[in-house]
């Protein structure tokens, strides 16, 4: 597993976060799209990141200003835009995990057809979407959001407990 942590300023009405990476994981799991998602899923769950949805990720750009988001790629690829208009673009590809940080603008650019992504949030944060700037108090929940004990994929040895300080 490859593992690459990256910062995103704020960017145009995106908030991003400015102290917490966002962590690509590559090649975590490997096999046929439903052994990927249930490996996802069970992983997740068992590290206190309970899975919550299987699709794509939407192709318009938003955050969420009430959860941290962990994204497995169960099968396919796409591309990518993190922190918003003329943001960094990344490739993902079935296997993979984008742990972003709560603020962090997201969107996909474009995808192959049988794109499928595992989505999950840490137990206890319930998830909104976000498609304009936030407001004071969205800020104040970016600022303020605990960091989850236990990294999605690693559980308490990942590479989240050391990226993203408490």
């Amino acid at each position: 597993m490859e593992i690459a942590t990256f910062l995103l300023a704020e960017n145009d009405w995106v908030p991003n976060n400015v102290r917490l990476p966002v962590i690509l994981y590559r090649g975590v799991e490997n096999g046929p799209c439903e052994t990927i998602a249930k490996a996802f899923e069970d992983r997740f769950a068992l590290n206190g990141w309970p899975p919550k949805w299987r699709d794509t990720i939407f192709g318009y750009h938003h955050y969420h200003s009430t959860s941290h988001e962990a994204l497995g790629v169960a099968a396919g690829n796409a591309t990518l835009e993190l922190g918003g208009p003329g943001g960094r673009t990344v490739e993902v590809t079935a296997g993979d995990v984008l742990l972003l940080p709560v603020g962090t603008g997201h969107r996909r650019i474009s995808q192959s057809k049988d794109f499928l992504v595992v989505g999950a949030y840490p137990d206890g944060e319930d998830w909104d979407i976000c498609r304009s700037a936030p407001d004071n108090a969205a800020r104040r929940r970016i600022a303020t959001l605990k960091v989850p004990e236990r990294d999605p994929i690693g559980g308490g040895e990942g590479p989240m407990t050391t990226a993203w300080p408490c």
